[in-house]
């Protein structure tokens, strides 16, 4: 089902100025080090390292009527590098020797190589699409001592049309202070939530219930791998979902492997923590996703998954929204094998969180076994000795049809299940969308109260990205105007029942 993409390698995090030409078009003079003052640092009492970014000195022409869309994202780079060196502080002495790459540096090369890219774009509306040297400086690091200059602020000049363009001092200015990771956006407040509305989840017999007992069905969206699109989830996603979509959940899919939580495990785990509580500040339900794929069987990763899972349920033993999800698609093991790893991580997660409800993959990539030639009847047979347990099923619309909608009806009258994961697409997550077999297995869903998350909350290239590409580097993720064709089609399910592409 859902394959691992390539991390987008982006970013250059640089600071630009604009100096006027001719009324008609604009200058863009790169100026200075990217790299924050040490004012910020001494905040600490010792010097924070701090971000450091190649330095840009470039010429380029911009049409009029672009300037202001030029100097925003001016501005967003400012922003951008506070944010780094502020996270840095704020995070000072978690996770391993890759934290502060995994989960600062990365995201910001990402933020950075975006917002240029969406300047060229800019800048091509009207005249020739320039290159920038994002590839080129793409990369930044730290400077240890916590010291360099400040980055100038974007603005224009009142230089002659027939002056040369200029690299401009840097100027000091103070240091800009980023929201904290558990600070809503504005307007964001956790009053009336999903969370507040339902609050503790419990399995009863074979639905989800909120705590007066009521069968619920949960909707919401999947994170794509964090260490693929590490941009996309965050505080102003989230408030999308939450307000525009009126989704209830998001699912946070960490990869074992493929560059995922094995390379980092204090860092990754570090990243997963902070979005629960990014999106618990919201009032959103989390999922916490194990996610299997390569190799399938977790039993090989039994050690990773006990300590992940024992490390995440301590972080957040006293909260009443989070879902642990255990194995997301076990593929090339036995049910057997399956039941054995979970009756040994699930009392790992009770220790520290007794009433969450946990989630089971089942074979055949959480197909209840259909892909391997079985059903729901070995689960029946032989199922997980725990309580408060769903078993996972996954489907890809333009995949699997009738045949599998008709295991599912069967087996929804005898088993809890979760959709923790669907696409519109093929089970590759990408190609074309067949949102009539979508709308045959979301209408079987909600006629047995089923949850679902689609795939995914990203900005990539394929069809299974929900946003389009660039928008994860911004601030605006409401309305249709950065919805993909799939992305407009789950906003417009959620709000109103009917999945419409437009």
């Amino acid at each position: 089902m859902d394959r691992a993409r390539s991390p987008r390698s982006r970013a250059g995090a640089r600071r630009w100025q604009i100096g006027a030409v001719a009324g008609a078009a604009v200058v863009l003079v790169g100026a200075g080090l990217g790299v924050a003052s040490a004012g910020e640092a001494g905040k600490t009492g010792s010097a924070a390292p701090t971000v450091a970014c190649p330095q840009v000195s470039l010429g380029v022409a911009v049409p009029a009527p672009q300037r202001a869309e030029i100097e925003r994202n001016l501005e967003l780079l400012n922003t951008q590098i506070a944010e780094a060196n502020k996270r840095i502080i704020d995070t000072a002495g978690q996770g391993g020797d890759q934290f502060i790459q995994n989960a600062i540096l990365g995201p910001l090369q990402s933020r950075r190589f975006a917002t240029i890219e969406r300047m060229e774009t800019a800048i091509a509306r009207n005249a020739a699409r320039p290159d920038l040297g994002a590839e080129k400086l793409s990369v930044c690091t730290l400077a240890e001592d916590g010291g360099g200059a400040a980055q100038p602020t974007a603005s224009f000049s009142t230089a002659p049309s027939d002056a040369p363009p200029t690299t401009a001092p840097p100027t000091t200015a103070p240091p800009t202070t980023a929201p904290t990771a558990t600070t809503p956006p504005a307007g964001s407040e956790a009053a009336d939530t999903p969370v507040a509305a339902n609050g503790q989840l419990e399995v009863c017999g074979v639905n989800l219930c909120n705590e007066a007992g009521d069968a619920v069905q949960l909707r919401g969206m999947s994170s794509h791998g964090l260490q693929f699109f590490p941009d996309c989830v965050n505080p102003g996603s989230l408030a999308a979902i939450r307000n525009d979509w009126n989704a209830d959940f998001i699912r946070l899919s960490m990869y074992a492997q493929e560059g995922g939580l094995e390379t980092d495990p204090e860092g990754f785990t570090a990243k997963v923590n902070g979005l629960v509580d990014e999106a618990s500040a919201l009032g959103l339900y989390v999922i916490v996703d194990f996610h299997v794929l390569t190799p399938g069987d977790p039993n090989q990763n039994l050690d990773l998954a006990k300590r992940f899972f024992a490390d995440v349920t301590a972080a957040h033993a006293d909260k009443t929204n989070v879902i642990y999800e255990i194995a997301n698609e076990p593929n090339g093991v036995s049910w057997d094998g399956i039941k054995s790893y979970a009756e040994q991580v699930i009392p790992v997660i009770r220790k520290n969180a007794p009433d969450s409800v946990v989630l089971v993959g089942t074979r055949g990539f959480s197909s209840l076994g259909l892909t391997d030639g079985a059903d729901e009847t070995e689960i029946l047979a032989d199922p997980v000795r725990a309580s408060n347990i769903m078993y996972t099923f996954h489907f890809y619309a333009a995949s699997h049809g009738a045949d599998r909608r008709t295991v599912v009806a069967r087996a929804a009258k005898k088993l809890p299940l979760f959709v923790s994961e669907f696409g519109t697409q093929t089970f590759t997550g990408d190609g074309g969308n067949d949102f009539t077999s979508t709308d045959a297995w979301l209408d079987l869903l909600k006629a047995n109260k089923i949850g679902y998350a689609m795939w995914s909350l990203s900005d990539g290239r394929e069809t299974n990205s929900a946003f389009v590409q660039g928008t994860c580097a911004g601030t605006s993720f409401e309305d249709t105007g950065v919805l993909t064709e799939s992305g407009r089609y789950i906003r417009s399910r959620i709000l109103t029942g009917t999945g419409s592409p437009s």
